[in-house]
């Protein structure tokens, strides 16, 4: 038996899973980590216990199933995008924490960017748009805050990455500093047309380019781990952020294919071919993959709460003990009520980018509930992404077909997926296989290693789990999706 190594280093936890010859799970291993909040806004990681667990939980996955280095005929790694790490070249240590996608902390430099013009400019060469989400200013805050450190980096002393990056420095023992396009194209520092860092965009944020990691495709070879580190040597063949990793875990290899992700938000990408699409409803354009030099393009939309509205229910209302339990109450709901739960916990993703709204609830009476809040909880989620799927259709020609592949915890509940499809009007389809993050960095570098099939074969893999097609008439879907709407707008103008 031969098998790739998948690392999903996530934003919450860690995980290891073992793929077979045959794209079947053999076995995981997860190890959450800790969440660091310095102030209202501010999220960080400890690099060196992402480091820490990742070592760990490849470690156990190998011991779990006595698989021996030797048996590993690659490595591929997905990962929580955005979040941004820079250390020192000489140590291998950060020299600050790792400030994680989440983070609100340079929405002031964000603003004084756009105040002076640069938003465009920085839009057209790089799909994105002056967000504190992206990794760019995040680098210049530590640059700017972290004493001596823009002489240390002027000098050649400091290394930036996302987590991939750090990954493949602490796996290779720092022989390769190394990215890949999908992770590059949300740095905010890429030039997603030329397929190169921007030299204008580096100096406008005051980012030396010496910084930068070397962008190679999405397969390719990214050096070798340490033998001490594994048992042995293994080749490290495949990257991807973990949306583009999911989105080719879902085969979605033609234009037209869309998938959403459901976990503590919602990233939903659309394949939109060999060419950029230029957003005009504030979706990002961005790098779904690239192969053999060839870079293929999507739209995506970024919804910043989704399962984390259910954790809302458990953890700050305890409504429920269990994530599960929330389909099962909102069955319970009285369907006269229409309550409407706007979760801008941390402000408004696409296609709205209004990070500093906040939640709030509207059409509450003397008998909501529980299961009125759950249900609500659940369709916000179907609402928000009725939201990208209304923008992503326009963007990209209004009728044209689009196909919807879902996946991530939430995509489990059968009620949620046919609240989804009843407010989209459209089809929903769900995969077999629900490890489509993973599967897509184990695919990347198991096709490297001429274990696995080329992209073709790959499509012809994948299988149904369940189709769920609008059981809701249309003036009755109508009528709910403009009651959202008027709930954002009360949000958004309070």
């Amino acid at each position: 038996m031969t098998y790739i190594l998948a690392i999903d280093q996530g934003t919450t936890s860690t995980r290891a899973i073992l793929f077979d010859d045959a794209m079947q799970v053999a076995g995981t291993a997860q190890q959450e980590f800790s969440q660091h909040y310095p102030q209202a806004g501010w999220v960080e990681h400890d690099p060196e216990e992402i480091w820490s667990t990742t070592v760990a939980v490849c470690r156990k996955v190998m011991a779990d199933l006595d698989v021996s280095a030797a048996e590993i005929a690659g490595i591929g790694i997905t990962n929580q995008r955005e979040t941004t790490v820079v250390w020192d070249k000489a140590s291998g240590k950060a020299i600050h924490n790792a400030i994680v996608w989440q983070d609100r902390r340079t929405a002031s430099i964000c603003e004084e960017l756009r105040s002076a013009g640069h938003e465009e400019m920085v839009t057209d060469r790089t799909g994105l748009l002056l967000d504190p989400y992206f990794s760019g200013t995040k680098v210049k805050w530590i640059l700017d805050t972290v004493p001596g450190a823009r002489e240390k980096a002027a000098a050649g002393e400091l290394l930036f990455g996302t987590i991939d990056t750090f990954l493949i420095w602490r796996l290779t023992g720092g022989a390769s500093h190394a990215t890949d396009a999908t992770n590059a194209a949300r740095t905010l520092l890429y030039d997603i047309r030329k397929g190169r860092w921007s030299r204008t965009i580096s100096n406008l944020l005051d980012v030396p380019q010496q910084m930068l990691p070397e962008v190679k495709d999405s397969a390719a070879d990214f050096g070798t781990s340490d033998p001490e580190i594994l048992g042995g040597a293994i080749p490290i063949l495949g990257v991807a952020g973990d949306q583009q990793a999911a989105t080719i875990g879902q085969a979605c290899f033609q234009p037209g294919m869309m998938k959403s992700t459901y976990g503590t938000g919602c990233f939903a990408l659309l394949n939109t071919g060999d060419a950029p699409v230029v957003s005009k409803n504030r979706m990002l354009t961005t790098i779904a993959y690239q192969l053999d030099g060839k870079p293929t393009y999507a739209l995506e939309g970024s919804i910043f709460i989704a399962g984390a509205a259910v954790q809302w229910l458990r953890d700050g209302l305890g409504i429920i003990e269990q994530a599960s339990q929330s389909g099962e109450l909102a069955l319970q709901a009285d369907p006269g009520q229409d309550v409407v739960l706007v979760p801008a916990f941390t402000g408004l993703g696409a296609p709205y980018w209004k990070p500093d709204c906040q939640g709030a609830v509207f059409g509450l009476t003397r008998n909501s509930g529980p299961a009125e809040f759950s249900r609500a909880a659940l369709q916000s989620v179907a609402y928000q992404t009725r939201d990208l799927w209304e923008a992503m259709r326009a963007d990209w020609g209004g009728e044209a077909k689009v196909t919807l592949r879902v996946d991530g915890g939430m995509s489990a509940s059968d009620w949620t997926m046919q609240s989804l499809s009843d407010l989209l009007g459209a089809a929903v389809d769900r995969p077999v296989m629900q490890e489509t993050t993973a599967l897509g960095a184990a695919w990347l570098a198991g096709m490297r290693a001429g274990v696995y099939p080329d992209q073709a074969g790959f499509a012809q893999t994948w299988k149904l789990d369940r189709q769920f097609t609008p059981q809701m008439q249309p003036e009755v879907r109508g009528a709910a999706y403009a009651r959202w709407l008027r709930a954002v707008q009360a949000v958004i103008g309070v």
